[in-house]
């Protein structure tokens, strides 16, 4: 997607992590492009908007799930990915791709039934441009999120997957037979592993936060 801006300006390298004030993670803000920060926010939060609309209508949605407003109403729980192609447009680049991820509290089932409450790590939005699908892009975008968050694609709920998501995670990291949620959710086997769950006999909930199993 192609902006009437540069935007090899504004986004230092191909891929670029944004954070809740619109701007790109370890920015060097002593760089003479970057003195106008507040028009670099508003670039940028337009770039964020429109990438999210572009998703939306991808999937047939209704509103979009991914804008510089409903990043900045989290406070830093999600987080925007953006692959950049620096060398489009003569030079003044275009946006391939999006990816949103956040943590969120949920009550997911194992495959056994067991009903366990979880703050994780979730896979919010993720969208490669038309043009730029089945050339590496959306895996080189993906790849670079598990690296930064530090965990696999199996630790992750992914909320509302499209079936071209489900297909790449299967292609990509062998993750198949999705175990779907009442609340659109999925994840797959190996999920509640990193966890170090156990099943409870008794009448109690299993809670996992933050990595710790508790029972309430």
């Amino acid at each position: 997607m192609e902006f009437d801006f540069d935007l090899t300006t504004i986004f230092p390298t191909d891929i670029v992590k944004i954070g809740l004030d619109m701007l790109p993670v370890n920015l060097d803000r002593t760089a003479t492009h970057y003195k106008n920060l507040s028009l670099i926010q508003q670039r940028i939060s337009h770039v964020v908007d429109s990438m999210g609309n572009a998703s939306a209508r991808a999937q047939d949605l209704k509103q979009a799930i991914t804008s510089a407003s409903k990043v900045r109403a989290h406070s830093g729980e999600h987080t925007v990915y953006l692959l950049i192609d620096r060398v489009a447009e003569h030079g003044l680049g275009s946006v391939v791709g999006l990816l949103k991820v956040g943590k969120k509290n949920l009550f997911l089932m194992d495959r056994q039934g067991m009903q366990n409450e979880v703050y994780s790590m979730c896979i919010l939005d993720f969208y490669v441009h038309e043009s730029r699908q089945r050339s590496g892009c959306g895996r080189a975008l993906f790849e670079y999120m598990l690296k930064d968050q530090e965990m696999g694609p199996q630790f992750m709920a992914i909320d509302r997957p499209s079936p071209k998501l489900l297909a790449f995670l299967a292609k990509y990291y062998d993750l198949s037979n999705p175990i779907p949620q009442v609340n659109n959710y999925v994840i797959f086997d190996g999920f509640f592993n990193n966890n170090n769950k156990e099943c409870s006999p008794g009448p109690k909930r299993a809670r996992i936060y933050m990595g710790k199993l508790q029972y309430v």
